[in-house]
C-alpha cells in the first residue's frame, strides 16, 4: 500500500474557501499549498487519548504515533462529511459526538495544512483499519513523558501542547 500522489486535493485559503486544487503529490512537496485537513482526538472516558500508529508506507511520518484520526478533505467534500469518512475509514466508528475546538494553519518544510481539530469522548469498541498500524489509548503524563522524543509526528506534539496543554 502507499499514498496516491495524484490524488486531487482541494486548495483553500485561511478562512477555509476553496481556491483550486492540486494533487496530493504537489501539496506534499513542499510547495506549501494549504488544504485543508481534519483531526479528531478520541478520548475514553478515563480521559486516556486513542492514538494512531502511522504505517510504515506512509509518505509523511510514517511508524510514527499520531492523531487517532487525520485525514485530508476530499475535493467537493465539507469538513463534517471529510471526518465522518476519515473516522469510519481509519478507525472503525460511525457512533460518536464530535467537537469543534480549534482550527489552525500548519506549515512545515514539507506542507502546509489548514488544520480542523476536533475531539470526542468515546469508550465503544475501536477497530484501526489496514490505513493503520494499529492504534491504542494512552495516559496524557505517558504522552507528556514522551514528547521531543521522536515517538510521535511533530504535528502531533504541536497540537496537543497548544490544545490540551
Amino acid at each position: 500500500m502507499k499514498d496516491n500522489q495524484q490524488e486531487l486535493l482541494p486548495l483553500c485559503d485561511e478562512q477555509g474557501n476553496i481556491t483550486g486544487a492540486a494533487t496530493r503529490g504537489e501539496c506534499h512537496n513542499g510547495s506549501r499549498l494549504m488544504h485543508p485537513v481534519v483531526h479528531l482526538h478520541v478520548f475514553n472516558s478515563r480521559g486516556e487519548l486513542y492514538l494512531q500508529k502511522r504505517p510504515d508506507w506512509k509518505d509523511i511520518q510514517p511508524g510514527k504515533w499520531d492523531t487517532a484520526v487525520g485525514g485530508h478533505v476530499d475535493l467537493g467534500e465539507n469538513v463534517e462529511q471529510a471526518l465522518k469518512r476519515e473516522v469510519e475509514e481509519e478507525i472503525g466508528i460511525t457512533n460518536y459526538t464530535p467537537e469543534r475546538i480549534k482550527v489552525y494553519v500548519y506549515d512545515s518544510v514539507r506542507e502546509c495544512e489548514l488544520v480542523f481539530v476536533h475531539k470526542t469522548v468515546y469508550d465503544g469498541n475501536i477497530r484501526p483499519t489496514n490505513e493503520l498500524d494499529g492504534g491504542r489509548f494512552w495516559s496524557i503524563a505517558e504522552i507528556k513523558a514522551k514528547i521531543g522524543k521522536e515517538v510521535f509526528t511533530p504535528n502531533f506534539e504541536q497540537e496537543f501542547q497548544q490544545v490540551f496543554g
